[in-house]
């Protein structure tokens, strides 16, 4: 492969390979990138011989609204969630959900202690930075921690296992997915991922697709779907192995509607409120050109596909514990019916 795009003029190293697939390195020019996969994807660069599976080395992106380009809007301040309902505080006790995102606030279990508390064991690597500068927040700072409160929410009695792999502006890449993949406990059942890319042709990923292959079929895997309002498949999202989750609003008199960023399509299995109150941390977030920065004391209002993706993971490990289920009989229970609306899937209310 090497000897072919130096014929075509390419300077090109050989990289650290992961997930079983070799990496090359364009040092001079990454613009060359999309043409280097049509290249070598085009049979007509291998005559007599098998075409090999090329793609970019795709980033990953947290799917919080008004992030990356989504529509959207962005976090605001919110009043303190009530404490959990009684007749449910047991719901999900003894499932371990993975949250890979972009790990976990330092000072969430003190700042949350009954919706985080200790819920997780913290661990120095799995922090969220969070704050670009003093209590200034970065982009998708403590996004892990509203997806965390997002699945207590739903299963209160669970335990988180947070696995740092966008950083805090919200941008991984699927080296580090790839590797979260293969690290969480192995206690872990459900695994709730707020984040996804798009891929060039939307050609799946190889080297996600082989790390979802390693991930033991006990294990149920959750994606948000994204908030392009697009029907192009985002990855992991619509691999077959993932429970796909798009979003739905619920205006003020409770009604709920396909919500217009949610990605949508034949590769979603479900759909969730994207538009919830969760756990925050306490500072300043802006956009540039915002008029002037909105003050958060640990609580905030969010949507995307990303907060309504971690209530399909913590229903699916409440009802293990409620129904006596395994992980993926909860989830094949919880997916019966019929869409909530074309593309969006069943409702999991």
């Amino acid at each position: 492969m090497i000897q072919k795009l130096r014929q075509n003029g390419f300077a090109v190293e050989r990289g650290r390979g992961f997930a079983g697939v070799s990496r090359l390195l364009l040092p001079r020019n990454p613009d060359d990138v999309p043409t280097v996969v049509r290249l070598l994807r085009s049979p007509e660069t291998w005559p007599g011989e098998r075409v090999p599976h090329v793609q970019p080395h795709h980033l990953v992106i947290g799917n919080g609204g008004n992030m990356h380009g989504n529509p959207g809007q962005p976090p605001r301040p919110a009043p303190p969630l009530a404490d959990p309902d009684p007749e449910h505080a047991g719901d999900g006790e003894g499932v371990a959900v993975a949250v890979l995102d972009t790990g976990m606030s330092g000072t969430a279990a003190t700042d949350h202690p009954v919706w985080i508390g200790t819920s997780y064991l913290a661990r120095p690597d799995e922090v969220d930075a969070a704050y670009s500068t003093e209590d200034l927040f970065a982009l998708e700072g403590g996004h892990g921690t509203f997806v965390a409160g997002v699945v207590r929410q739903a299963a209160p009695a669970v335990r988180v296992d947070p696995e740092r792999v966008l950083d805090p502006n919200g941008i991984g890449d699927e080296e580090g997915l790839v590797l979260a993949l293969g690290s969480f406990d192995e206690q872990v059942r459900v695994v709730n991922m707020s984040l996804g890319c798009f891929t060039q042709d939307d050609v799946a990923s190889e080297p996600l697709r082989r790390a979802l292959a390693a991930v033991p079929e006990e294990v149920v895997l959750v994606a948000s779907a994204a908030n392009q309002g697009t029907t192009r498949p985002n990855w992991p999202a619509a691999f077959d192995r993932v429970v796909a989750v798009a979003a739905v609003a619920r205006d003020l008199d409770g009604v709920l509607t396909p919500a217009c960023y949610s990605n949508h399509g034949h590769w979603v299995d479900a759909c969730a409120v994207g538009n919830r109150t969760s756990t925050y941390l306490k500072g300043r977030w802006f956009l540039p050109g915002d008029p002037a920065p909105e003050q958060f004391d640990l609580h905030a209002y969010w949507l995307g596909t990303s907060f309504a993706a971690p209530h399909v993971a913590g229903r699916i490990a409440a009802l293990m514990t409620t129904g006596g289920l395994s992980a993926t009989q909860a989830r094949d229970q919880l997916l019966l019916g019929s869409e909530f609306f074309p593309g969006y899937g069943v409702l999991v209310d």
